[in-house]
């Protein structure tokens, strides 16, 4: 009897293809294609048409119709090697003093856009809030110290999700939370984020879809070197 429910199990079991997709699964699809355009394997108007396809795919055999005429969904990749960032800053790789203040005393105070990430940032929010967002900073340093402190206010700190996150404080009376992450590439910048919440809240994780921006911005121009090559040859015909 048992064995007929488990024989009836399997045959209704669904493929692999048959999955439902995962965010994880579209956000690989679209590295894949987005790699693609950068090496010129997809024109702008392709990468377009294929991305928008990959957000409203249901399954992951939607999703790999994509990427089936590109040489990387060909290719079995081992998973990367990397060594785990260590949990404090290498010695003197951080200055004593702050490149940069945020502060909040009965008010609020934010960091975000497209602004130069300094090696150490500190935050202080007395009865208000700062917000500090790295996700679109640009990094000159590979390690970024930010300390905080919150008196019945709250720090929240954002950073891209290629990027190592390392957290060590505590709560007083409050909540002092790090989502620790690893990066796998090698380089990859490094943010510490220490201190104390006091009756108050200290958060720092990563934000989804988002990539260093130096990074994104060396494809960028490689795609760009890559269109204004090609417009070149077509001028010059």
């Amino acid at each position: 009897m048992d064995l007929q429910k488990s024989d009836r199990h399997q045959d209704t079991a669904p493929r692999a293809s048959e999955l439902r997709a995962s965010d994880a699964d579209r956000d690989r699809i679209a590295d894949l294609l987005r790699d693609a355009l950068a090496e010129g394997r997809l024109t702008s108007d392709e990468h377009a048409e294929r991305v928008e396809g990959v957000l409203a795919a249901k399954t992951v055999g939607e999703l790999e119709v994509f990427i089936r005429d590109l040489p990387a969904a060909h290719q079995h990749r081992a998973a990367p090697a990397f060594a785990a960032a260590p949990n404090r800053p290498t010695v003197g790789a951080i200055p004593a003093d702050p490149d940069d203040n945020v502060v909040a005393v009965f008010s609020s105070a934010v960091r975000k856009g497209r602004w130069r990430a300094g090696r150490r940032i500190h935050a202080y929010a007395i009865f208000g809030s700062v917000e500090i967002d790295l996700s679109e900073a640009l990094f000159e340093y590979q390690q970024v110290a930010i300390k905080t402190f919150s008196f019945c206010g709250s720090v929240e700190v954002r950073v891209p999700e290629n990027v190592s996150l390392r957290g060590t404080g505590g709560g007083v009376l409050g909540s002092f939370e790090v989502d620790n992450l690893d990066s796998t590439e090698p380089n990859a910048p490094v943010v510490y984020v220490d201190g104390w919440a006091v009756l108050g809240s200290v958060e720092a994780r990563p934000k989804r879809g988002r990539l260093v921006a130096d990074i994104l911005d060396r494809v960028h121009h490689k795609v760009q070197h890559k269109v204004d090559k090609g417009l070149r040859k077509h001028l010059d015909r």
